[in-house]
């Protein structure tokens, strides 16, 4: 049996290297299309000072996509290094969207941001914009199959337990693509990155005008951020309610944790505002309710129960007990695959298998055979992830996009009455909005993860099983070390985004930069060197 301190860290480890990785990828999602309308409007219009935006904010998501790759890498060699269980029980699914990521994707925007770097000069105007676009559709495709494998650990669809492989095996590709669960969190985490980026532009174009530097860039920058934030903000909201719908049904446990629900109340049940949840005693220390909201916000009608923690438990201990038997036909099917007898006891309760694997961590000599009434019951309590810490992370996640929600009503109002710049106590707030979107992805990211527990893939492996054998010295190490050189990485990414925001767009260099390369054929060349064209 692994030792549970080398699981505890293994952890540790990949949640650290994950939440740091997390910093990066919603700007570099909701930049790369920012850039893009950015682009479009110049092209379009032929404005100089749209092309000066993209030029300038095109910096900033440069500097966080080079260190977004930094500390994207190493989190898939993790899955190798720390969780080789887990990487042989579930890798002919898993490593399938990882694959489609890498090949497709990530090589697809890594090739494309060269030519929107230096390409300026190079290319035409529509071949830029086109560019910029597939830059942005990378970069977005990457979170899509990212999110796959993803959804697949949260809700395993499209794949089948094979008892003589002792591996899971694709039974359907289209199951795994097109999963609920995935689908819903990849438009809820992209759309989350755009209201990111339309924060992080909008409240450095407050910096600016507060100091009045660079006003009209900065003007028309906020602008498009407001209308950028507040569809995104009031999209994501409503999206978070279709994933938290599609969770209900297949992770009622994160659920039943996220709002604190110890009973099955009839419904409709009363929502918890605040609660100070305490998992020991299974009971609320106090809340704060409102009668009637949860079940038409959970279930969207008003007659559905939603289970409590205490009725999931009992439900977990009944599969734990038929789950017991599939255990027991795998051990006589590892001797004799063939085995007659054992693959009909196995399919009769394979359904429940990775319950079974829950009662074999508190089982003696890791024989379920020997499984008693208390072993049960201490598997079943494994079943609920941590109240507390799902209950409280899940509403700072909501709270916080309520307040974006609100900044960016008002910043669109400001914005269209062309008078941001004498709002000077709201430019004052903006720049301090920066790290909120940041703060929620997080939350966000936690919920899911910690929600999930104590499984690695949902009711089928769980995360006890997963890890690899190291020593705890090892991973105390390797754990100090990913901590240390991450936090050089957000140390960089600071300086130098501090370093080119304090610098400013260079607005001689991009004003004399001509507009697009040559073309030939065109009315704008003459005998290979462009003329540029006037701003409109």
């Amino acid at each position: 049996m692994i030792n549970d301190t080398v699981v505890e860290l293994s952890r540790w480890q990949f949640a650290a290297t994950a939440l740091y990785h997390f910093l990066f990828v919603p700007l570099t999602l909701g930049m790369s299309f920012m850039l893009a309308a950015m682009e479009t409007v110049y092209v379009t219009t032929g404005k100089q000072i749209y092309r000066e935006m993209a030029h300038f904010w095109g910096k900033l998501f440069l500097i966080n996509f080079a260190l977004g790759v930094a500390t994207g890498l190493t989190m898939e060699f993790e899955f190798g290094t720390n969780w080789s269980f887990y990487s042989s029980f579930v890798g002919d699914i898993f490593g399938a969207p990882l694959a489609i990521e890498g090949l497709m994707a990530f090589f697809m925007e890594s090739t494309f941001i060269g030519l929107m770097v230096f390409g300026w000069k190079r290319l035409s105007k529509g071949q830029h914009l086109l560019v910029t676009y597939l830059v942005a559709l990378g970069s977005n495709l990457s979170a899509l199959w990212i999110l796959v494998a993803n959804g697949f650990m949260q809700d395993p669809q499209g794949a089948a337990f094979n008892p003589v492989t002792m591996r899971m095996e694709l039974t359907n590709f289209a199951d795994l693509i097109f999963s609920p669960d995935a689908q819903a969190k990849f438009v809820h985490t992209s759309i989350a990155g755009y209201v990111t980026a339309a924060i992080f532009v909008s409240g450095i174009s407050a910096f600016y005008m507060l100091r009045g530097r660079h006003k009209e860039l900065a003007r028309r920058s906020f602008r498009m951020a407001s209308l950028f934030g507040v569809l995104a903000t009031a999209a994501v909201i409503t999206l978070g309610d279709a994933l938290g719908f599609v969770g209900a049904n297949a992770q009622p446990t994160k659920l039943a944790a996220m709002e604190a629900m110890w009973e099955t109340e009839p419904a409709p049940a009363p929502f918890n505002v605040a609660a100070w949840p305490d998992q020991e005693s299974q009971t609320n220390k106090w809340s704060i309710q409102i009668p009637y909201v949860l079940t038409p916000l959970l279930t969207h009608t008003m007659s559905q129960e939603v289970p409590g923690v205490k009725e999931l438990e009992a439900q977990a201990a009944e599969r734990v007990r038929n789950g017991i038997p599939a255990v027991e036909a795998l051990k006589v099917l590892s001797a004799d695959p063939t085995d007659a007898n054992a693959l009909a006891q196995f399919s009769a309760h394979k359904k429940d298998l990775g319950y079974g694997f829950l009662a074999k961590r508190y089982s003696p000599d890791q024989d379920v055979s020997k499984a008693t009434n208390e072993t049960i019951a201490k598997a079943a309590k494994d079943s609920i992830p941590n109240v507390f810490t799902m209950f409280w992370t899940f509403r700072l996640m909501v709270a916080f996009g309520l307040l974006m929600l609100a900044y960016f009503v008002l910043a669109v109002i400001f914005s269209l009455r062309r008078d941001i710049h004498r709002q000077r106590w709201f430019l004052r707030i903006a720049p301090w909005m920066i790290p909120v979107p940041f703060i929620a992805c997080e939350m966000g990211w936690l919920t899911a993860e910690i929600g999930r527990q104590p499984w690695t893939v949902y009711g089928v492996l769980p995360t006890w099983m997963s890890a690899s054998s190291h020593s705890v010295g090892y991973m105390a190490f390797s754990l100090a070390g990913f901590v240390l050189l991450y936090s050089i990485f957000i140390a960089i990414e600071m300086y130098l985004m501090v370093k080119f925001i304090r610098k400013g767009p260079d607005e001689s260099e991009s004003s004399s930069a001509p507009d697009y390369a040559p073309v030939s054929g065109g009315g704008v060349a003459t005998a290979g060197v462009m003329m540029p064209r006037k701003e409109n």
